[in-house]
């Protein structure tokens, strides 16, 4: 199981961060890292780029957490060059009060409600989804032996299917809806309304106070919902992001399960008063309510599926997908050539101050839409230790802004700043054992981008700036 470590901020002293890094016996100049240069001792700056040292490889990746995420996701999408991706959802329900249907209830109808506003892919294609009532719990949290409470982890590759009833309570086939002037999101909510069987609300309604005494026992007594989506076999298809969560702060925020009934009371009242709408009753989809994805790949159709998870050919493409799909293995060999910098020409000492090291990534414009499939709008080169954990590089926790790996739309290029990192490689610090290149948001944005690699025209490339000083 692979994790990033997100450590502390380094605050280095700037002279440290700017310092140069002396690298002896290299006839191959590389530019590494920004030096405190004396004005009178500089020679020249000058640049490198590295290409035939990368190299990249796909693999899959592991171990993404999908619990109670910012964004929930929900659907199918057929991807042209990435496969099939199928997300499914597994929510609780919270009551915000005691819940009180009146004197003899008479059930109307029950719908779920689903709110979204961002699709990726398709808006063309039809969907069904269906509904099944949990089962086995789900987890918001969880309490340990000393009475610390953390968050229940649930990762990518759960089976929700299994936590829940073999019966359908619920089923809608829908085609996505989005703005006119928008290829992803819409401005309004757009919203699914799935029709739920009676005798959920049947369930709800038998409810006594025993049940409904605490969050607890509601959840106990009610456990909540699974979402399954049926795989999308012609079409493009598309993944929803869910407003899942519900805020009071705003009065269309988030999604719900309704239960549409009468009573006696109302019916008393409709002597009086004509038209008079049936109640409702709303079972919100809370920030504390546990939110669980799961997502399922398909690559056996894809270009790549051949070379996945395997470092035997260099890839000439990078793939890069979210939701637990694929992140890039990169290797930068001859690194440790730098740790020698002192040249000794006609008897002066030179020393090579390595300013700047920038890796560069070019998003293939051409082999795959990015209007239709826009890039992820950051990536994370990050590196592993001796045990295979990864860690974001020193740089990072120097300046976020200053290590980059945001989409220039420009040129679509992502921009690494590893300057620091690559010094530490060079003064021994930190072993040379390979990078990844993932995505920035695993868990709720869909994203995915095809990037190319070093053995391609314009690919990836690791540009170093130096300067030669004059002892």
């Amino acid at each position: 199981m692979k994790k990033i470590k997100y450590g502390k901020h380094c605050n280095l002293p700037a002279a440290i961060i700017l310092a140069v890094f002396a690298i002896s016996g290299c006839n191959k100049l590389n530019d590494l890292g920004m030096g405190l240069l004396p004005a009178g001792d500089l020679l020249d700056v000058k640049n490198t780029v590295l290409k035939e040292d990368i190299s990249a490889y796909t693999f899959s990746e592991d171990s993404v957490n999908t619990s109670n995420t910012y964004k929930s996701l929900l659907g199918s999408l057929n991807d042209p060059v990435f496969g099939n991706t199928t997300v499914n959802f597994a929510t609780q329900f919270r009551i915000q009060a005691f819940p009180r249907y009146g004197t003899n209830p008479e059930i109307d109808s029950t719908f779920l409600y689903l709110h979204y506003k961002t699709v990726y892919g398709d808006t063309v294609t039809t969907q069904r989804i269906k509904i099944y009532e949990l089962k086995d719990p789900i987890y918001y949290d969880t309490t340990d032996s000393t009475g610390k409470t953390s968050e229940y982890t649930y990762y990518h590759d759960v089976d929700l299917k299994s936590k829940a009833s073999s019966k359908i309570i619920g089923q809608l086939d829908f085609t996505p809806k989005i703005a006119l002037d928008s290829a992803t999101s819409d401005t309004l909510f757009q919203v699914l309304k799935i029709p739920i069987d009676v005798s959920v609300a049947e369930k709800l309604i038998r409810a006594d106070s025993l049940d409904l005494i605490s969050s607890d026992a509601f959840l106990d007594y009610f456990k909540g919902i699974f979402i399954e989506t049926e795989r999308v076999n012609s079409g493009t298809g598309a993944i929803l992001t869910l407003e899942a969560a519900y805020s009071d702060e705003y009065e269309f925020d988030g999604s719900a399960l309704v239960v549409y009934y009468n009573n006696d009371e109302n019916k008393a009242k409709a002597d009086t008063v004509p038209d008079l709408p049936h109640l409702n009753m709303a079972y919100f989809i809370t920030q504390f309510s546990a939110r669980v994805n799961s997502f399922s790949h398909d690559y056996s159709s894809t270009q790549f599926h051949s070379n996945l998870n395997s470092e035997t050919n260099k890839d000439s493409l990078i793939f890069i997908q979210a939701l637990g799909g694929l992140e890039s293995k990169i290797h930068i060999d001859n690194l440790s050539s730098w740790k020698d910098s002192v040249v000794i020409i006609g008897g002066d000492t030179i020393r090579y101050g390595i300013n700047k090291a920038e890796l560069i990534f070019q998003v293939d414009t051409a082999i795959t839409d990015v209007k239709k499939f826009p890039p992820p709008k950051q990536l994370l080169f990050i590196y592993a230790d001796t045990t295979g954990r990864q860690f974001l590089p020193r740089d990072y926790f120097f300046s976020p802004t200053f290590y980059g790996g945001t989409l220039v739309s420009s040129d679509y290029t992502y921009r690494f700043n590893i300057t620091q990192h690559l010094q530490q490689i060079i003064a021994g610090e930190i072993e040379n054992r390979g990078f990844y290149l993932t995505t920035a948001n695993k868990n709720s944005q869909a994203n995915r981008v095809v990037l190319k690699g070093s053995t391609s025209n314009k690919g990836v490339r690791l540009v170093i700036t130096y300067t030669k000083i004059l002892q």
